[in-house]
This record gives structure tokens, C-alpha cells and sequence, in this order.
């Protein structure tokens, strides 16, 4: 499932993350940014883990061995943004209508989907619930 949320950029990002995750169950992997009491809750009552690392003024906390793979996993969603935004191109800021935005959008998306290499986390799922 993909989801997005376009907002301004005086938005806090952690605000569309609910509406965006509503049918997701399991655990949702974010950087720091989206440490939040309430949003964890909210999330956890969804059925959903959050999981990050910790900011450096916080308490250290225990954390499955599958849970800090797939944190430090996390580069690879940061390639994959790097990715989108030089091979597919959809950086480009100056467009002139929403709609011109949007087909640039979609056209960058698109053309990332049918690239042949795309990185991945190669990890076996019987091997982290074990863990």
C-alpha cells in the first residue's frame, strides 16, 4: 500500500501520519522526528509499533534484535527517497499549475517502479520473528 500526504511546509509532519496509516497493521518504521507520546498511542490503538531510534536526551529502552535491524535498515528508504528525487526527478519545484505538479509527480513514481535494481532490505521474515 503507498500513501502520501502533500502539506505546506509550516505543517508538523507527524499531523497526516493517522489518516495515512489507517489500514496498516504491524510496525511503522520513523526517524526521530515522529517521537511523540500521542502519536505513538494513537498509532499503537490503530494496531500499529512504532518504532525509532532514540533522541540523544532520552532514555535508552530495550528493543527487539528485529526491531534494531530493521532501524538501521532504515537507509535504504533514505536511497530510495535520494533515488526518486535525482534518477526519476521529481525535485523539480517550479511548475506552473497543481495539475502540471501532479503528472510530474505520478510520471517520477512510475518511472522509479519500473527501474530493474531496486534496493531492498533482503532480510528473511522467519529469521527476525525468531530473533
Amino acid at each position: 500500500m503507498l500513501a502520501c500526504a502533500l502539506t505546506p511546509g509550516n505543517v508538523d509532519d507527524r499531523t497526516p501520519v493517522p489518516a495515512m496509516v489507517t489500514r496498516l497493521r504491524g510496525k511503522l518504521i520513523g526517524d526521530r522526528g515522529y517521537i511523540s507520546a500521542p502519536l505513538t498511542e494513537l498509532l499503537f490503538e490503530q494496531g500499529l509499533h512504532l518504532i525509532t531510534r532514540l533522541r540523544k536526551n532520552m532514555k535508552n529502552r530495550l528493543m527487539h534484535l528485529s526491531d534494531k535491524l530493521l532501524v538501521r535498515k532504515r537507509a535504504i528508504i533514505e536511497l530510495i527517497i535520494d533515488q526518486l528525487k535525482n534518477i526519476s526527478q521529481i525535485e523539480h519545484s517550479r511548475h506552473r499549475s497543481p495539475a502540471h505538479f501532479t503528472v510530474h509527480l505520478i510520471a517520477g513514481l512510475i518511472a522509479y517502479t519500473h527501474q530493474d535494481k531496486k534496493p531492498g532490505l533482503h532480510l528473511d521474515e522467519h529469521a527476525l520473528l525468531a530473533a
